[in-house]
């Protein structure tokens, strides 16, 4: 087919057998879905979809970006969701950087706490060839600033005061540390917009500077996700027109796979380039909908690789798991195979090497619904930038209109702050009495009870 399109023929099977988007009991909530759509749109509490900021980016971003524009290198300091968007669309529309004779430019994430590599960058990249882009919305993620103080040190230690030219702020518009940095410092900086969480910021200057950088038709990762979302928040948008959307199909189908039962949703890509895309949809869901005892695992799965791994799992361990499969018919299929195969495999004679993934993917589709593992096809007409804007902006929506079905709030992480704040009390914070308390009873324990191996 020449469109991008959901294939729902084998979505309800098992204990789904019998039932549709229409006949399920959580499609009559899409009245209240519509009037809320409308409701906190207008407020801007659903950045995400609306993409307010769009205007303002595509006058700014390209003033930060030229003064940068001399760099060969990029170090991006974020985590989470500051980071992940960021290598998926690296890996997808910038793969030279992995393959032989690529002569620039190179981007470098600082998505942990990686002593090693963070030394080996500072130890092998010329200060004058590099951009360093620190991306922190409130300017407290202790991981990203403490990776910035390491790397402002270096670029102040080779640059003197012309290390300003080399560092771009991705934080709060008016307020946070790294804002006030901004304003100290006279740095450059671009905002994450208010209401937007990291996971769903890759979109914004978060994830659409490092593109740029590299070269991507980032313009089209915002009208491919626009095309998707705009419909949404449109002022004529009705519960009827609701229904008929593609994102509250799959919402209602994965709110009906958790009262079932099936508590793991497995993401399973058939486009190489996009592999990493399963990472970032596993923040995005995982962090959204993991609330209140309540949500689906999400599992990211590469074809053809884990074929050869946990499809094992997938095919013939607990019927638990529903499975969104990702397709592309428009990829290159690379060289074709000669006369010269040996005898044993000469029915691969004239096949092109591309054949085998379209194969494969075949071959693995039919496994899992043959298994009885509820399945949508994602299938993308084409693999470009436009096309990963409508699939994040298809990932984004469900993922809202998920959270709204098991009644939890899908922008909040409160469980992830927990651990934060431990951390930081560990390493001597202050005001944070309660963490405190907390640690020395964790670690008046902890321990005691130890195995050798």
């Amino acid at each position: 087919m020449s469109t991008h399109h959901l294939d729902w023929t084998h979505a309800f099977t098992a204990r789904l057998q019998g039932l549709c988007v229409e006949q399920s009991s959580f499609a009559a909530r899409a009245g209240e879905a519509a009037r809320r759509l409308k409701e906190e749109s207008e407020a801007n509490l659903l950045p995400y979809l609306s993409m307010p900021f769009a205007e303002e980016l595509e006058r700014d971003l390209p003033q930060v970006l030229e003064g940068i524009r001399a760099c060969k290198h990029m170090i991006l300091l974020g985590i989470g969701g500051s980071a992940l968007g960021a290598r998926a669309l690296q890996k997808a529309f910038s793969p030279a950087q992995d393959r032989p004779g690529h002569t620039g430019p190179w981007l470098w994430i600082a998505d942990n706490i990686d002593a090693g590599s963070l030394t080996a960058w500072m130890a092998a990249l010329e200060a004058k060839d590099t951009a360093v882009v620190v991306i922190s919305k409130s300017g407290g993620t202790i991981e990203t600033m403490a990776q910035y103080f390491l790397v402002r040190r270096w670029l102040q230690e080779r640059l003197g005061p012309a290390w300003k030219k080399h560092v771009v702020l991705i934080t709060d518009a008016a307020s946070g540390k790294l804002r006030a940095e901004a304003v100290q410092e006279g740095l450059p900086s671009l905002p994450v917009p208010d209401n937007l969480g990291g996971r769903y910021s890759v979109l914004s200057a978060v994830g659409l500077l490092p593109a740029a950088f590299l070269g991507m038709d980032w313009k089209g990762l915002l009208r491919g996700a626009a095309a998707v979302a705009a419909p949404l928040i449109d002022s004529a948008f009705s519960a009827s027109s609701l229904a008929r959307h593609p994102a509250w199909h799959l919402a209602v189908w994965n709110r009906e796979l958790m009262e079932r039962g099936y508590d793991e949703l497995i993401f399973f890509s058939y486009i190489p380039l996009w592999n990493y895309f399963g990472a970032w949809f596993s923040q995005l869901w995982a962090e959204s909908l993991g609330k209140e005892g309540r949500g689906s695992m999400p599992l990211p799965a590469v074809g053809v690789t884990d074929q050869h791994s946990v499809n094992q799992m997938f095919l013939d361990g607990p019927r638990n798991k529903g499975c969104l499969f990702l397709t592309c018919d428009g990829l290159d299929k690379g060289p074709a195979f000669g006369k010269d195969v040996p005898a044993h495999w000469n029915w691969l004679a004239d096949k092109r090497f591309g054949d085998l993934l379209l194969a494969e993917g075949l071959g693995t589709r039919m496994a899992l619904c043959e298994n009885k593992v509820p399945l949508v096809g994602i299938a993308m007409h084409k693999a470009d930038e436009e096309a990963a804007g409508r699939l994040m902006g298809l990932c984004m929506s469900v993922t809202i209109l998920t959270g709204w079905l098991l009644d939890i709030n899908p922008i909040d992480q409160p469980a992830v702050e927990l651990g934060k704040r431990l951390a930081n009390a560990r390493l001597g914070a202050p005001g944070l009495t309660d963490e405190h308390r907390s640690l020395n009873a964790f670690l008046a324990v902890d321990g005691k009870d130890i195995q050798e191996f």
